[in-house]
């Protein structure tokens, strides 16, 4: 069964928003994983506006699942993998600024860089995800880097859903067919909810993971974190 990972990123805004360490980011990771999470996502930027680096290195010593560090493989953030060494690190090609992340990578115009990061990580045992746009054209590409999966970036499949989710989920489909060619596991991350969810992985049910954050707690601000985490598991156990 697909796996879900729970982005705690608002967690850390919220947090954030006031100071102090209420609500606790580490006390909502071990709670996910007690509700059900079978992984745990940050996603730190330099700006620290919502997880913090000193948040991703308490929280090494708290998940007991899959930990998954994403962001911009800048170097600040390269020592922070390097030095946690969690399950597995998805690279993201965000802007400094960027209020969320808005596109995947060019993998064929950053071949070499990438490479070149899924050699260091990997020199710690660390798996590489990178962040891809639904395009199959991408793909042999990031083979070629030495990335073990990819993650495919879900808004536009999110966004287009409602109108029709037949269309909205083609190119996702072409592109995790030629990644399964390609050896490439897959996973899926971006505005995925409750509403979507199911259909997406039934359409390609070997998706190895989701990493869902935004929607799933603000789901919990009416439903509870524990049932929302729930609501999600079962969405993927029925596809």
């Amino acid at each position: 069964m697909t796996k879900l990972s729970v982005n705690i990123n608002k967690i850390a805004t919220l947090r954030n928003s006031r100071g102090g360490d209420l609500p606790s980011v580490a006390k909502a990771a071990a709670d996910a994983e007690r509700f059900g999470a079978e992984g745990i996502t940050v996603h730190p930027r330099p700006d620290e506006r919502h997880i913090r680096y000193s948040d991703v290195r308490e929280l090494k010593g708290v998940v007991t699942t899959e930990f998954n560090i994403e962001g911009n493989p800048i170097e600040s953030f390269t020592d922070l993998v390097m030095e946690v060494v969690p399950t597995q690190v998805t690279l993201v090609p965000d802007a400094h600024d960027a209020i969320t992340s808005d596109n995947g990578w060019d993998t064929r115009k950053h071949l070499a860089f990438l490479r070149e990061r899924c050699e260091e990580f990997h020199s710690k045992g660390i798996r590489v995800s990178i962040f891809l746009n639904p395009d199959p054209g991408l793909v042999p590409y990031a083979a070629e880097s030495g990335a073990d999966r990819i993650e495919l970036y879900t808004e536009s499949y999110a966004r287009q859903y409602a109108a029709d989710r037949e269309k909205a989920v083609a190119a996702y489909v072409a592109t995790a067919v030629e990644a399964r060619k390609y050896g490439l596991a897959v996973n899926a991350g971006h505005d995925l909810s409750l509403e979507n969810l199911r259909y997406y992985v039934e359409r390609i049910p070997y998706t190895a993971e989701v990493s869902i954050g935004h929607a799933l707690i603000s789901d919990a601000i009416y439903l509870g974190f524990e049932n929302t985490i729930q609501m999600y598991l079962r969405q993927l156990k029925q596809a």
